[in-house]
């Protein structure tokens, strides 16, 4: 967004900084400033000349020889214009000057007349489009005085910019409001030269409304709830004045014609696109708002180019079809031209989401569609149209034919949102008063309309402020945390203490599938593993799930597992030599749901590795990552995930890129296996000769998972422990696992941890039985326990274990 910094100043009362200045309050206003220009940067060279007597070169038919006074003598310059004349001052390049596009004046002989300057048209001095012929100035000047400040071309222009969400910065009058703080804190629209009095009279209607001969219908008000017209009576199109050519060209546009500008000013001004129709060539003198129809396939734009429509287009019609594409651009039949003297001035409100898919569809953009879609003020229509006729006849005369026509099926109804001062205190860390955050919101245009208070939480009192939103701000301010930044950005970030207290943004605790994550990430990263992300779509076999518009013809599939996505970033390492390669993805998987249904979507956890257990240290010979590496970190994940241990058993698990003969499967207590974890089968991945085996392991995260064990405080015992050591012969096929349990479950509450510590098997031992060792540790937590009760203890887990497993103690 260009901004004249001018402008500014006249739309603000009381505001004296430079440029600069303005660019540093913007930018901590969250609108910073990209750069400054002036509109008359490259032409401090020219000056005003004079032409004091024109006359027909004497060796060429289109050439003209005229003397001009640049304000250091009279001199010879041979011009081609056909409009110059006697008295007229014009833009005069002096032999030396340097024009834009790094263009030297010098003395020339032209058909053997010495020219010696140049004088210049709009378009060679990228001021307009005209270059066929000479620019007039209008009005009395001093030859030789500077031509930019001449024509007050040396205005600052701000190119700010804005952010999607922040239509209304999209004019002067938005970007005055961020600044009015620095003035008088109010905004007040400059009066226009020439306007005459105006008292305007409305014709309102529902669907349809119709008068002073023009009918206005809506009949598609879901995309435009609101279209105003007004017609303009023996307009004289021409060149704009002086100080309406130079409020467009500081803000970067360039002036076109009177109409044109008048309209194109008041977008500028108020951030409300305006469009002008000849109404002479309005079939019927009759507006209709409506989508294109089948028949309606093409439309010519007044950029001249062809523009295919579909049934979703909104359009402008007259009596006889399409005069205009709603909010993007005019037709090139209904355009203002040189012989235009009744107008049709449009004013209107458009659905923002339609201009968006109308203007991305058709692959243009306009001033129009840029606002459009960013969405305007609904409650600023009126004032614009009217500062719109104002301008219209104060530069093209002209007259207004009875009243403006008001067509609103949908009238727009302001929001009000609620605003707690305890709020604001607990997002922003210091307390704000009430009549503070009203003084603070009132220059954005936020009214309170009233104020409640009633009892917090205890004894403290609350203040319930009852914001009322002005329309401008609709489309982003709607609730109480979008209040909440207002009153911080005008209160001004900068100056909020450097230490603040405490605050808390939201009470709403994280969902616990999100705890979840965030505790497995610290988990796997604390294991040496980085996480990936990779993309959800993937090739055909690895998804059941086809999107009907995939990104790419390759990955047309959602994937219903994260390992194969993993595997290719394991042959992308390996294949640039990364040996040791450790990843994990968090991510959602994809399944076609039945007839009818959606697809079903779950979380899953997925992890590959490869390379060495340790990095490679001088000191030892590194040593690969093994089976019980894999089982000990998918044993911690599936505890972890599931809020306690689950059966890890060895069983093959079909469809997955494992190898069946080193494969763990998790298994809920139901039996469903929610995890599998194992060597990647040599077939699944490409892997150079010299590297080692692959692992992976995926488990699907419970989407409610279990709330985290309550922790108990258990203080230690100041008594000493009491050890004894078991040498068991275990018959085959008992594991180590329910040997344990037996233990625990003979031993009483005295026991503190068992832990195995030697596995013998051999020739004195029975076929498949072998000696397993268990140290066991008593501890009292009030006294010191005798060795009487400790061997009472471990005579009943003897019984125990030889009565429930046939183990017994080994001599």
């Amino acid at each position: 967004m260009n901004v004249s910094t001018r402008w500014l100043t006249d739309l603000v009362p009381g505001l004296v900084a430079a440029p600069e200045a303005l660019a540093e309050h913007l930018a901590l206003r969250g609108a910073p400033v990209e750069e400054i220009t002036t509109p008359g940067e490259g032409l401090g060279d020219l000056v005003v000349g004079k032409v004091l007597a024109a006359r027909s070169h004497p060796n060429a038919d289109r050439l003209s020889l005229c003397d001009v006074d640049g304000g250091d003598g009279v001199v010879q310059v041979v011009c081609g214009a056909p409009n110059v004349k006697d008295g007229a001052f014009y833009p005069f390049a002096p032999v030396g000057a340097v024009l834009p596009g790094d263009f030297t004046i010098k003395k020339a002989k032209i058909r053997g007349e010495v020219s010696q300057g140049m004088l210049c048209s709009a378009k060679e001095l990228g001021l307009g489009d005209d270059h066929e012929g000479i620019l007039e100035l209008p009005g009395d000047f001093t030859p030789g005085e500077r031509f930019v400040g001449a024509l007050g071309l040396d205005d600052a222009t701000l190119d700010v910019e804005i952010t999607a969400n922040r239509g209304d910065l999209l004019s002067h009058v938005g970007i005055a409001r961020e600044l009015a703080s620095e003035g008088e804190g109010r905004v007040v629209l400059p009066a226009i030269e020439g306007a005459p009095a105006l008292e305007v009279e409305y014709a309102e209607g529902d669907g349809r409304v119709s008068a002073g001969g023009v009918a206005i219908r809506i009949d598609d008000p879901e995309l435009c709830p609101r279209y105003l017209g007004a017609v303009i009576r023996g307009v004289e199109i021409g060149p704009s004045p002086a100080w309406l050519r130079e409020r467009l060209r500081g803000a970067g546009a360039r002036p076109i014609n009177n109409v044109v500008d008048a309209t194109n000013y008041v977008m500028l001004e108020l951030g409300q696109p305006l469009h002008a129709f000849n109404l002479a060539r309005v079939g019927g003198s009759s507006i209709v708002v409506r989508r294109a129809t089948e028949s309606e396939t093409s439309f010519t734009t007044l950029d001249g180019q062809e523009r295919a429509l579909s049934r979703d287009t909104l359009m402008i019609c007259d009596g006889d079809g399409p005069v205009a594409i709603g909010g993007v651009m005019g037709g090139l039949d209904s355009e203002v031209e040189s012989d235009t003297t009744d107008v049709l001035l449009e004013c209107a409100l458009f659905e923002p989401r339609s201009i968006r898919a109308t203007r991305h569809r058709l692959g243009m953009s306009t001033d129009a569609s840029y606002r459009y879609e960013r969405g305007v003020d609904p409650e600023g229509l009126r004032t614009a149209i009217e500062r719109a006729v104002t301008a219209i006849l104060a530069v093209a005369g002209g007259t207004l034919d009875g009243p403006i026509l008001d067509c609103r099926p949908r009238p727009f109804r302001p929001e009000t949102v609620d605003l707690r001062l305890s709020r604001i205190e607990h997002v922003l860390g210091v307390p704000f008063e009430a009549d503070a955050v009203e003084e603070l919101l009132a220059p954005l245009g936020f009214a309170v309309e009233d104020r409640t208070e009633r009892p917090a939480e205890g004894t403290v009192a609350d203040t319930i402020l009852h914001v009322r939103v002005p329309g401008f701000r609709s489309y982003d301010v709607t609730r109480e945390i979008d209040l909440i930044e207002e009153v911080a950005r005008t209160h001004g970030f900068d100056r909020f203490p450097s230490e603040l207290g405490p605050a808390r943004p939201g009470t709403v605790p994280d969902h616990p599938l999100f705890r979840l994550e965030d505790e497995l990430r610290i988990m796997l990263a604390g294991r040496g593993l980085l996480e990936a992300q990779t993309p959800a779509f993937v090739p055909a076999g690895e998804g059941d799930l086809e999107v009907s518009n995939p990104l790419a013809t390759t990955e047309p599939f959602m994937r219903r597992a994260l390992v194969p996505s993993l595997l290719r970033r394991v042959e992308h390492n390996l294949a640039h030599g990364n040996r040791n390669v450790r990843l994990f993805e968090l991510g959602t998987s994809f399944r076609k749901g039945e007839s009818g249904e959606p697809p079903h979507e779950s979380p899953h956890l997925a992890a590959v590795l490869t390379g060495l257990r340790e990095p490679p240290h001088w000191s030892r010979v590194g040593e690969p990552i093994a089976v019980w590496d894999l089982k000990a970190l998918f044993a911690d994940v599936v505890h972890m995930a599931y809020g306690g241990p689950l059966p890890i058993t060895a069983e093959p698990v079909e469809g997955v890129r494992l190898d069946p003969a080193v494969t763990f499967a998790a298994r809920t207590e139901g039996g469903g296996v929610v995890g599998h974890a194992g060597r990647v089968a040599d077939a699944a991945v490409d892997t150079p000769p010299w590297a080692g085996d692959v692992w992976a392991f995926e488990l699907t995260l419970p989407e409610e998972p279990a709330p985290a064990p309550t922790v108990v405080h258990r203080p230690l015992s100041a008594h000493p422990a009491s050890e004894r050591d078991l040498a068991l012969i275990v018959p085959a096929g008992v594991t180590a696992a329910s040997l344990e349990a037996a233990i625990r479950s003979g031993a009483g509450s005295d026991l503190e941890s068992v832990e195995p510590f030697d596995v013998y098997e051999g020739e004195e031992l029975a076929d498949g039985a072998r000696s397993v060792a268990f140290r066991l540790r008593f501890r009292a937590p009030s006294r010191t326990l005798k060795d009487r009760e400790v061997d009472r203890h471990v005579a009943r887990v003897l019984t125990r274990l030889e009565e429930d497993l046939g183990v017994t103690a080994r001599g």
